[in-house]
Order: C-alpha cells, then sequence, then structure tokens
C-alpha cells in the first residue's frame, strides 16, 4: 500500500476498543518487544532512506526503551535504500542486483540507525540473519545467545534479513514471518508490526465501506476477509504475510499488534491502535517452536488412524506400528512432517531412524522388532501435534 491509502491517515487515532483489552494492555505492558517496520514505512517512492520517518520510529522505539522495556528491531529497507545510490529506477527483479543494492542499502540503513539512536545515548547492534540460522538447530542456539548478550549490554538489537547472501533456497521470503520467528527466538512478551496501512480490514483499504477489525481473537474472527491487497512496490510484504506471521507468533503464546509506521508512538506507548490479535496457544518452549514453525521438514511419515489419534489426541509417541508408509531422504535426527490418512499433515517431529531403517519397520509392533530397534519413531518429546 502506498501513503494514498484513506484510511492511513486515520493512523494515529485509538480503536473503539475502549478500555483496553487483555492482549493490548499485555502488549502495553511487555517487558521485551520486537518490533517490525517495512520499506515502504522507511523509504521514498524513488528509493532511499526517509529521514524523517526513520528518526520519528526511532524516538518511539527510544521512549519505549525509557519506560524500561527492551526492544528487537526487525527492520526491512536495505535493497530499498541501495537503489537511489545504485541509480535504480524500481526494485530489481533479479536476485543478483537485490544482493548488491541490499550490499549497499545494508550500510546505509545500519548508519542510519546508529545515528538516530545515538540522539537518545543508545547502542545499535547489526543481527543479519539467514533462513539457515533458524533452521538449523545450533545456530538457532547460537542466535539465541547473541540476543540474549545484546539485550543483557543494553544494545537495541537491529535485524535484517542478509539479502546480500540470501538464494531464493535460504530466504524467509519476507520480513514479516521473520519478525514472529525472532518473536519466540528471544522470548519476546509481544510483537508490533507497523505497516503502511493502520490495522487488519473487512475489506480493500483503500474502498468505502471497508471496517477495521480491532481485535482478533481466533480464526473464526478473520474468515472471509480478503488480504490480498497490493504492497507498496519496495517491500515484499502484504497484508497476507502480515496475518500469516501475526497467526504464527498468537499460536505460539505472543500477542501481536498491527498498525501503521505513523502511530508508531502510540502503539509503543499504550498500544490503542490498529488491530490486535490476542494469543491463541500456549507459549512454547524454543525446541518445541522450533520443531513446529522453523525447522525444514525434509521428510514425510503417512499415519494410520490409531497413530493419529495416539499422537494429537493423547500426545503419544509414534511407534513404526502406526506408520504406512515414508517419504523422503532423510537421517535420524531431521524433522519429518507425519501426515493423516487424508494427507493433512497433523503434527512435526524429530525422527529417531533414518529414511533407509524404515520401511523394514513400519506396521510391526515392538515386540516383533529386534532389541535395538524397540524405540519411539517419534518420541513425544521431539514431536508437536497440531489439533
Amino acid at each position: 500500500m502506498n501513503s494514498s491509502v484513506p484510511h492511513a491517515a486515520s493512523a494515529g487515532a485509538s480503536t473503539s476498543a475502549g478500555a483496553l483489552s487483555p492482549a493490548r494492555t499485555a502488549i502495553a505492558e511487555a517487558r521485551r518487544v520486537v518490533v517490525k517496520v517495512g520499506s515502504s514505512s522507511l523509504t521514498t517512492a524513488e528509493g532511499g532512506l526517509d529521514a524523517s520517518r526513520l528518526d520519528a520510529l526511532v524516538d518511539a522505539l527510544a521512549a519505549r526503551c525509557g519506560a524500561g522495556s527492551q526492544v528487537v528491531l526487525v527492520s526491512s529497507g536495505a535493497i530499498a535504500a541501495g537503489l537511489a545510490p545504485l541509480g535504480l529506477a524500481k526494485r530489481p527483479r533479479d536476485l543478483a542486483t537485490q544482493q548488491a543494492a541490499a550490499s549497499v542499502g545494508q550500510l546505509q540503513l545500519a548508519h542510519a540507525y546508529a545515528a538516530s539512536f545515538a540522539r537518545h545515548s543508545l547502542t545499535v547492534g547489526q543481527v543479519l540473519l539467514t533462513a539457515d540460522d533458524v533452521v538449523r538447530r545450533a545456530h538457532y542456539r547460537n542466535a539465541q545467545r547473541t540476543f540474549s548478550r545484546l539485550l543483557a549490554l543494553g544494545v537495541v538489537p537491529v535485524v535484517n534479513e542478509n539479502d546480500t547472501v540470501a538464494t531464493d533456497e535460504i530466504r524467509f521470503g519476507d520480513n514479516d514471518r521473520l519478525a514472529a520467528l525472532v518473536a519466540h527466538l528471544v522470548g519476546a512478551d509481544a510483537l508490533v508490526l507497523l505497516s503502511d496501512v493502520d490495522g487488519l480490514y473487512d475489506g480493500d483499504p483503500r474502498l468505502p465501506g471497508s471496517s477495521l477489525i480491532p481485535e482478533v481473537l481466533g480464526q473464526s474472527d478473520v474468515d472471509g476477509v480478503d488480504v490480498a491487497a497490493v504492497g507498496s512496490g519496495l517491500g515484499t510484504g502484504g497484508m497476507a504475510s502480515k496475518l500469516a506471521a501475526a497467526r504464527l507468533a498468537a499460536a505460539a503464546g505472543i500477542p501481536v499488534l498491527l498498525t501503521a509506521a505513523t502511530a508508531a508512538a502510540p502503539a509503543l506507548a499504550s498500544a490503542a491502535v490498529g488491530t490486535v490479535f490476542a494469543a491463541t496457544g500456549p507459549r512454547m518452549s524454543a525446541r518445541r517452536f522450533w520443531l513446529a514453525h522453523a525447522a525444514d521438514a525434509v521428510g514425510r511419515l503417512h499415519l494410520d488412524d490409531g497413530a493419529v489419534a495416539a499422537v494429537v489426541g493423547r500426545r503419544r509417541s509414534l511407534l513404526a506400528a502406526g506408520i504406512t508408509a515414508v517419504d523422503g531422504d532423510f537421517e535420524a535426527g531431521d524433522v519429518v512432517e507425519l501426515l493423516n490418512a487424508a494427507g493433512a499433515v497433523v503434527a512435526r517431529g524429530a525422527v529417531a531412524f533414518d529414511a533407509v531403517e524404515l520401511p523394514a519397520l513400519i506396521g510391526h509392533s515392538s515386540h516383533e522388532l529386534p532389541p535395538e530397534q524397540r524405540r519411539e519413531v517419534v518420541h513425544a518429546d521431539d514431536l508437536v501435534p497440531f489439533p
């Protein structure tokens, strides 16, 4: 969306929620907050950083830090910031030129943030991630330690996808999903998604008759909502990616606020703007979240109805007797998807056998197997069901 969206002008206005809901209160009082801002909220239409917009955002973030919260900023804008210096009229389509623009723009973006936060005597640290850093368990834990130490030192981490080296195979796809993953990785109490639209609408926000949805308590609140509106052209995300990211975080126990970047100050002060997504699931451990949402699944195990009932309904381990077929080339320790008879994914987990071992075991009860193979195929502690 561009700044001509009619509803964007009302971004600073309070929603009709009246007294703050529990989800808004949780966001307003969150001790650790992840804030994501998109390219179009930081740059001009021609490319290049908009200093006044960036400073306004930093002012709001610094105020939240001054109120006692720890803040992690997930910022798009590297590629967009590199367009003007390279004389590019629009975002390039080919990967090599995108990476070149990111190489130039990332320096400008980091310098701009460092200078702007310095006005508030705050130090920033740059953290560039690829999907590999979240997908690979060892990298995930290393990233956790890095963020933990930066925050303990009073640093504001500024996170972006490492567009300079990321390939199509290892990209997050958009920084909205990256922000949701980072929110859980750092143990955030809230996620704030700043866009160029002031919230989620029940229709195209550019058209008359569309209404802001102030609060999303579950899937039924967004059923039938059309989020296929186009973006600004400078970023990769749209409302669909923001909705997906909000669902991901909310399902992991993290409340989410979606609003316009121009409303960053009230969003980070009172959370009384935009659309709030209440947490819909329990807070997951880092390992279970990684299994469910971050790790790449490299194989599939097809289950019979009894195994599905045990895994999903009773949260039991998966045994060889309940497996009907195996797909993929994986090794013990890899993450696989578990499918029901209809082919729907009902769980994910870390498998205890290599793919080549399983065909001879499937359908057999434990007492029918050699002693060294009488173990769970996926242990309950390494398994995340999707009810």
